[in-house]
Order: structure tokens, then sequence, then C-alpha cells
């Protein structure tokens, strides 16, 4: 077994996406969903898209461990008979059969077979599927038979129809399935998720999008099916995983606080009894509420405001509220200059000569990658057509600003049709309901969230304004920075390497701070062990020599106290200062109104997009004596501490905004759209804006999103 374990690993390292779309599903993740399935030691087994057989092996070893390793020998191979894979790669049939081999399947059961397209294999049923099949089409494209219940070429609908049909009669599934299958608008989409809520379907599980880095970042959702229990059932149960027990970055590190052993136990806790522990990880949602519109959409959080609420203020029809119009199109041009602000779904996007919005009212992104945004106007204003908004506030017991909260907290995103880009109509935002309390309340609520934004505005003005200031003394010696220091580009390094894992200082973590953030670096593997002179230590700085953004170039950070192999992308320089000399003097130096007027006078000026060692060897600095920089460093870290606990301030404020919007709803603020402190933040800020003009913003290019497909 350890040499099947062994060979499992190589399976991972080589794991990339293979030509009909396979990914590697990582182990953990394996792991659990066998877990939430709990297949038995009498049960049939299959896996229609085996891949390197992971499933299979993962539900022997928890079926053989659940049984304390007792297995009889005939039990052991009527499992192992019972135990099935089909693949239409024979590369991957290959490696499944070799991997089963040296996990102990001394007659491994794994067929080359085109689920999709073949029909020898239809009359078969099983106790338990298991699958994270391929979902795009492969070379050639699906030429499905009749026999599926749903009629589609999409091998995500096909599939998903497959496993179902393919159950027995008290049979289970789990299958990892991308989120176009979740709530995408086409008809067979729709169909498929009737038939599995009326019939097949008893959970859904969310999982980070992040699980299948660095292969792929699609979000992607585990249904859990039962035939006998789902009849059983007036309800469905959503989880939402926001932590497997790995961070969300391309080399996917071991984090603490994994929510899967906690979501198994709910899961099996609702299949059993149709209840479970009350907890902010999941909900139930009766199957009527998820017909209700005919789309039966499986996103739980679509769902978790109506479910959750439980507000002491009577809830209102937003229908019975407002009136709401589409915006009028404009062109890029009529957008390049005028006094009146032009708003899109995306907030502000230019301005105009004209104006037919006279008083501020809201705005609701209707289509694009800003669908379901929620801004507020400055009176007068041209709102666009990717915008819906309030024409007519049809009760005289509305605060406006009280309303927009209201709209962020539902989070309308939640509800918007996918076609080639999601959008919301008029009905879908009339159908929703909000808590009204009278309109004195109303505005005390806005009059205490409007105090916690303005100490928010007062915290981030000092963060974006402090820079340290040191007071020159004309007095001191001046040195140039190559008299003080030597230098050393970076180097590049392929991802292709296969040397040692190190931790690389790139261009990426340059965000305007005085420290490199070592503990956000990810590890790396590159060509062989590094010289001396390309690892980093205490007090070294790195500038930023190259990258597209202008605006990088030139900026510095210093090299706090590490304890570990780290180096630096060849896009950066490294400078290193001579003994007696304290580092974050020349540091904080860098980072004040000094270090610009240097590089105006380094003969390249604001164009500059390349930093040389050269540029940096003839900057002068003012050196005074080791104690007085000494002196400097201790009183600008003390600003600094102070300018730091602004960070501290504007989370607690941001959080008592959300905690107030959420009691209105009458739910924990854990329980409330992440969305609700952050986006009622810009509403205010929208609203105390000034109405002079200010400089016209570029019309921001609508993000095509792309659902549902891994490639």
């Amino acid at each position: 077994e350890k040499l099947g374990d062994a060979f499992e690993y190589l399976l991972s390292v080589m794991g990339s996406q293979g030509d009909a779309g396979q990914f590697r599903t990582p182990r953990h993740i394996i792991d659990f969903l066998v877990a939430v399935v709990d297949p038995g030691k009498g049960d049939t087994i299959l896996d229609p898209a085996c891949g390197t057989a992971g499933f299979l092996i993962s539900a022997f070893k928890h079926i053989r461990d659940k049984n304390a390793h007792a297995l009889t020998p005939d039990e052991r191979k009527r499992l192992i008979r019972n135990v099935a894979g089909y693949d239409i790669s024979p590369d991957m049939v290959r490696l499944s059969l070799v991997n089963l081999y040296l996990h102990g399947f001394s007659d491994p059961h794994i067929v080359e077979y085109d689920t999709l397209s073949s029909e020898e294999r239809w009359a078969e049923t099983f106790d338990v599927i298991l699958a994270n099949p391929p979902f795009m089409s492969p070379k050639g494209g699906i030429r499905p038979h009749k026999k599926f219940t749903i009629s589609s070429n999409r091998s995500e609908v096909l599939f998903v129809d497959y496993i179902a049909e393919h159950l027995a009669p008290k049979g289970r599934a789990g299958i990892i399935v991308p989120e176009g299958v979740i709530f995408q608008s086409g008809k067979a989409y729709k169909e498929l998720r009737k038939m599995l809520v009326d019939g097949y379907l008893y959970a859904v599980v969310s999982l980070p999008a992040g699980v299948f880095n660095p292969y792929s970042g699609v979000k992607t959702s585990i249904l859990l099916m039962d035939k006998a229990r789902a009849k059983q059932r007036d309800e469905v149960l959503f989880v939402k995983i926001d932590n497997d027990g790995y961070n969300l970055g391309a080399q996917r590190k071991a984090v603490k606080g994994s929510q899967l052993d906690e979501a198994v136990k709910i899961i099996h806790a609702f299949a059993q009894t149709g209840k479970y522990p009350e907890t902010t990880l999941a909900h139930a949602v009766p199957k009527t509420e998820i017909a209700k519109n005919g789309d039966y959409n499986l996103s739980g959080e679509r769902y978790r405001v109506n479910i959750l609420q439980s507000s002491n203020f009577k809830l209102v029809d937003l229908g019975k509220i407002v009136k709401l119009s589409s915006g009028k199109g404009l062109t890029s041009k009529e957008m390049k200059s005028g006094e009146y602000c032009v708003y899109g779904g995306n907030g502000i996007v230019g301005f105009h000569s004209e104006f037919f919005v006279e008083k501020s009212t809201i705005v609701l992104g209707r289509v694009g990658a800003y669908c379901g945004a929620v801004h507020i106007t400055k009176p007068k204003a041209w709102i666009t057509d990717n915008g819906l908004y309030v024409t007519e506030l049809l009760r005289n017991d509305i605060n406006l600003l009280f309303l927009a909260m209201m709209l962020e907290h539902l989070n309308l995103n939640r509800f918007a049709k996918v076609g080639g880009q999601p959008s919301i109509s008029q009905s879908t935002v009339k159908d929703q309901k909000i808590p009204l309390p009278p309109l004195a309340i109303q505005e005390e609520i806005v009059a205490e969230i409007e105090g916690y934004q303005k100490i928010i505005d007062g915290a981030k003005a000092v963060l974006e304004h402090y820079k340290p200031k040191i007071d020159i003394d004309p007095d001191w010696e001046k040195r140039k920075l190559g008299e003080i220091s030597d230098f050393k580009n970076g180097l590049n390094f392929s991802k292709e390497s296969k040397g040692e894992h190190i931790k690389i200082l790139g261009v990426s973590h340059f965000k305007n701070n005085t420290t490199a953030p070592i503990d956000e670096l990810e590890e790396t593997q590159i060509d062989e062990n590094l010289n001396e002179n390309y690892l980093l230590k205490k007090g070294d700085i790195v500038f930023v020599r190259s990258n597209g953004n202008k605006d990088l170039v030139g900026r510095s950070m210093i090299v706090p106290e590490i304890h570990e192999r780290i180096s630096f992308s060849g896009f950066t320089i490294r400078c290193r200062l001579n003994e007696g000399i304290e580092p974050f003097y020349i540091g904080y130096l860098l980072k004040s109104d000094f270090h610009s007027k240097i590089m105006k006078n380094v003969g390249r000026g604001a164009s500059i997009r390349n930093l040389s060692q050269g540029i940096l060897n003839d900057i002068p600095i003012p050196m005074p004596p080791l104690e007085t920089q000494r002196q400097i460093v201790a009183q600008i870290e003390k600003e600094q501490a102070l300018v730091n606990a602004n960070k501290e301030l504007i989370e607690i404020f941001e959080q008592k905004i959300k905690d107030r919007i959420a009691k209105v709803w009458g739910t924990s603020s854990s329980l409330s759209t992440d969305s609700s402190a952050s986006s009622s933040s810009s509403t205010l800020a929208e609203l105390s804006a000034i109405d002079e003009p200010e400089e016209a913003l570029p019309m921001a290019a609508e993000e095509k999103v792309q659902y549902g497909l891994f490639d």
C-alpha cells in the first residue's frame, strides 16, 4: 500500500489538465466526498469518469477503516469485485489499473468506455456512484445516444443525468460539478435541476473557488443524491465551505480551521434525521421555495436571507416601494466631457453635458460584472443603459440611504440570470422583500451608520495621506547610494523548474508597504540551489526594477527579520547596505517625499519605466550620524504604530455597520452577505461626495464572465 500511495503522489505531481478536460481532484476533497456518501462493504461502487481511480481507492480505504481492518477474505474479494470504473482515455485506464493493483486490487475492473456516447452498459445500476467528471467536450465533440432523460449536448448536463439514472433504488451519489450546473438558465440545466430536486437531491455543498488550483480557478460544488431519502425530505440542505484546510493561492498551503469534518457531521445528521446542528455553515431550504420561479436555482446563498431573517419589522415587497426604469445609452465620445456625472453599474463612468435625472437616486447594476451593485447618484446625473434606477418612491416614508443599504444586503447578484453575462430584471428586483421600520427609525439607523462611516473615512484618510517625514539637515554628509551599498538584479524563475523549493519576493508584493510581507510569500520550485548573493537578508532593500505599470517602478521595501531562504524576482533589484548604516533609515527615506524628489532628479522623470543599478548608484543620500539615524527610525515607528491603529479602527466600525444592518433583518452579521459593510461604506461615501465635477474616469470595460466550464 505504501508503494501505491507513492504512485498516487507521482500522479498528483503529474496532474495537469488532460486532453478530455481531466483535472486531478485534491486528495482531501476526494476523501471528504467519500466520507459524506459513506459507502459500505456490501455496496456496488462506480466512478464513470475514473481518471486515475482516486475515488475508488478512497472508497476502498474508507470501507476497510470503517470495518476496523476486519474484512474477511470473502468480503474483501466481494468488495474488489464490486468496484468499477470507466474512462474514455486508454492512458487513464492503464494508470487506474496500476494504481488499483498497487493498492491491493488483484483483479481491478476498469473499462475503456465512453460514458456519454456508448450505451452498452446503460442497464447497469450501482449502490454508490462517486465522480468528478471532465466537464468539457472531448476532441471531436459529444454525440450522446437517445437514452438520456435530459436532451443536451453539454457534458456537464449529461454526466449528472447519467449518474442519477444509474443509481439503484436505494442508491446514493456524490458528484463534483462546475457552477454552471447550479444556476445556468438554459432549458437543459433547468430540466436537470428539476429532475434532481424532484427525485434525487438531498444536499448541495459549495466549495471554495481555489480548490483546483493551480490547474484551474473554476468554482465548483458537490451534488449529493440519495434516491430513497430525497423522496422522504421536503427540504434540500445547502452547505457552504469557505475553508477546506488550504489557502486559495496557487500553491495551496495548509491552513488551520478546516470546515470539512464539521460539514460531514452536519450532512450525515440531515441525511439520517432531516435535522442538523444549529450552524452558520448550513441551512435547509424547502423544495417549494427552490421550485417557486421555475429556475430550480441551486445556489444556497440565493435563499439564505429569506430563510434566516426574523426581522421585528414588517417585510414589504420592493415593487410596492419603488418604481424602476432602465437608463439611457451614451457613446464613449459623449461621456468624455461635461459637468454632470454619468452612472453605470460600476458607479461613475464619465461626465456628460446633459442630465435627465434631477434628484439623487439609487442605481442598480443591471448587467455584466457589476450586476446587482448599488450606488447613489449625485443630483443632476445621467444613468446609462447598463443600470436600473429608482424613478419614483411610491411611499413617503422611505429614507433613500436606508433603502440603498437594504438593497445591498439583499446581494441582488444572487438572483441574476446567466446567459452571455449575468443580468437582473426589474421584475426580479420588485419581487424581493425588505424589512421596513417606521421612517423615524430608518433615519436613526442611517444617522448611526453615518457616524460610523465618518470614523472610517477619517481613518482611511490618515492611512492614505501619511508618509514618513524626515527633516534633512543641510549640514549632513551627502553620499551616493552606490557608495554605501551594493546591488544585485533578481533572477527569472521558470515554472517548469525541478530543483529546490524557495520563496520568491516579486513585484506583486509591493503595495505601498514599508516592509516585505514575508508571511504572504509562496514557495516556487527553482532549477538549483541558489548562490548566497541571490538570497535576501534582514535589512536588504528591494526595488521594483521593471513593470508595465510605471507607478510601481522604483517602489521599495525593507526586508525584516527572516529565518528561511527567500530570493527575489528578475523584475526587482536588491540593495544591500554597508555595515554601520541603519537600514530602516534608508528605507523610510525612500518612502518619504524625499524619494519622489530624488526620482525627478535622476534624468527620467515621471515616465520612468525601468530602474537600473546605474540610476540607483547615483541617488544622493543624506547621511546623519548612526545614532541620529536610529532616533529618526524610532520616531517614525512611533508614528506608524498610531497610523496602523487606524486599520483596526476601520475593521471595527465596518463590522459595526454590518451588525447594525443585520439587526434590521433579524440576522447575525455572520449570516448576512459578505458585501454588506463594504458596500454600505461606498454608498455613504457617494452620498456625502461634493457635487462639483471631478476628473472623468475611463469607461470600465465589462468583464466577460465564464460559467461552468473547466476549460
